[in-house]
């Protein structure tokens, strides 16, 4: 009778403060650009208008030593899982509408981890984490709700790709007027608006802008004519401008339901701007590739990734040193964060905020960070794996950032990313020292790699696809443009 007496008070005094902590859970919004140049936002400098965004940044926390990853699946992988994409296959490349693999049922996702705890779990536009079997689906992968394209680029007003519609609500196919990301940003207004606050809400808000085609509103192609004098340019802008104003929409749908203060935000782009023709798809001929808003080849496309080198599909800064921004009011004060951080860091400290849990078979290569955009304290990280693959890899300590790219002749690039940001200055033959310390770290990634499910699917394929195979630093991020999507009806 004792011990019930001492323990009872304990015990309630323990579901209460469980059922307040639920109740506490804050909301969660992730948005993700596409192949966003790291100087293309209003805030960073850029003559493209983004107030949105911009509020945003100086509302909260930017995050100026982010990483993500060269390319569109592995970044998504690392987002939803927290784990580095070379631990499901998931680091070469991306997945083309023909291929049938996806992101391993057996690696749980973010949104499952937070439906666990009460999330109801939301999720409009782009996918691109497996499309030919409906297992890979978002629906399938801990989304309640899903709006959006499965497989990579599609046409923005029509949301085909080689003749199939890839646009979807809840496995149903649609086919309705309107660009793309209007009906995103008109989609998640409505998911706020009709949101119940019983329960947390998670809302990962993937844009397809401005990934190409580069393609646009007129009224938002018109708003850049005294300012680019190029029509790509404008449209891309244009694109970012669009962005801007559903970041906006949600943010105001936000305050409107009441949710704002209890909501953290977090703004990111899955890798850096296309700076090279081979990442920018359209329609192959020259002549049709800008029709269709591709770009021609031996043509620039019109990203910035400034001060940085590099673009979409390179190890160099410009492909992987990303623009980040977490907005939490209340919670975070304003703030530079300088210190090193990954994609794979969101899951495990949004996570923490919201008492999921990870699966322990599989742990995180992310870390809480926390405290790091709390409280200033130094990354989680001893060193951050950029990525690895078969033939090329990158990891960071400290102020060093090693590249080793192993196809022959083969080349090891040292930078010292503190007083060379642009990497222009190979210091390997200076610094050998810190060249074997960081080849070891890489090389102990490379043993834990599993074999690229790309570079296994593309036995199968001979020809155009095929060249990317002698060549890592060449890719078309999608396959043949007029490739039909393999897309299960059933």
């Amino acid at each position: 009778m004792t011990f019930i007496k001492w323990f009872l008070p304990i015990f309630v005094t323990t579901l209460s403060f469980g059922a307040a902590s639920a109740a506490e859970r804050p909301n969660i919004v992730v948005i993700v650009a596409d192949d966003l140049g790291n100087a293309d936002l209003g805030y960073r400098g850029s003559k493209i208008k983004t107030p949105h965004i911009d509020a945003l940044a100086k509302g909260g926390v930017r995050l100026e030593s982010y990483y993500g990853l060269p390319l569109c699946t592995p970044a998504r992988a690392a987002l939803m899982t927290g784990r580095y994409p070379m631990r499901q296959g998931l680091q070469t490349l991306v997945i083309f509408p023909s291929h049938r693999y996806g992101l391993p049922t057996d690696e749980k996702t973010l949104p499952q981890a937070l439906k666990e705890v009460g999330y109801h779990t939301a999720m409009v536009g782009k996918w691109h984490l497996g499309h030919a079997d409906k297992k890979f689906w978002p629906q399938n992968r801990g989304f309640d709700h899903f709006y959006g394209n499965v497989v990579g680029e599609v046409d923005y007003f029509t949301r085909e790709r080689g003749g199939v519609v890839d646009w979807q609500r809840n496995g149903e196919f649609l086919r309705e007027d309107g660009y793309y990301v209007d009906l995103i940003g008109t989609e998640a207004v409505k998911l706020i608006a009709g949101h119940d606050k019983a329960k947390p809400l998670f809302l990962y808000f993937a844009s397809l802008a401005p990934h190409a085609p580069y393609q646009a509103p007129k009224a938002d192609i018109d708003a850049y004519n005294d300012i680019f004098d190029n029509e790509m340019h404008r449209t891309y802008a244009g694109m970012i401008s669009n962005l801007d104003r559903q970041v906006g929409r949600v943010v105001a749908a936000l305050e409107t339901n009441g949710m704002r203060e209890n909501t953290i935000i977090f703004f990111t782009t899955d890798n850096g701007g296309a700076t090279s023709a081979l990442f920018a798809t359209g329609a192959r001929a020259p002549e049709e590739r800008e029709a269709s808003g591709g770009v021609a080849l031996g043509s620039k496309p019109p990203c910035s990734n400034l001060p940085f080198s590099g673009g979409k599909g390179s190890l160099k800064d410009g492909g992987v040193h990303l623009p980040a921004i977490v907005n939490w009011p209340g919670r975070l004060k304003p703030s530079v964060v300088n210190e090193p951080l990954h994609h794979v860091d969101l899951m495990p400290t949004l996570l923490a905020l919201a008492g999921g849990k990870g699966d322990p078979s599989k742990p995180f290569d992310g870390k809480d960070a926390w405290g790091t955009l709390a409280e200033g304290k130094p990354s989680p990280h001893e060193e951050i794996l950029i990525n690895v693959e078969a033939f090329r890899g990158s990891i960071r300590k400290g102020r060093w950032k090693l590249i080793k790219v192993a196809t022959l002749p083969g080349k090891t690039e040292l930078f010292d990313l503190i007083q060379d940001p642009g990497e222009k200055e190979n210091l390997a033959e200076a610094f050998p020292e810190v060249v074997r310390d960081l080849e070891a770290r890489l090389m102990n990634y490379a043993k834990q790699q599993k074999m690229s499910e790309w570079l296994k699917s593309q036995v199968d394929y001979l020809g155009f696809q095929g060249e990317t195979l002698l060549d890592p630093g060449y890719s078309t991020d999608g396959g043949l443009p007029h490739e039909k999507p393999v897309l299960p009806t059933k």
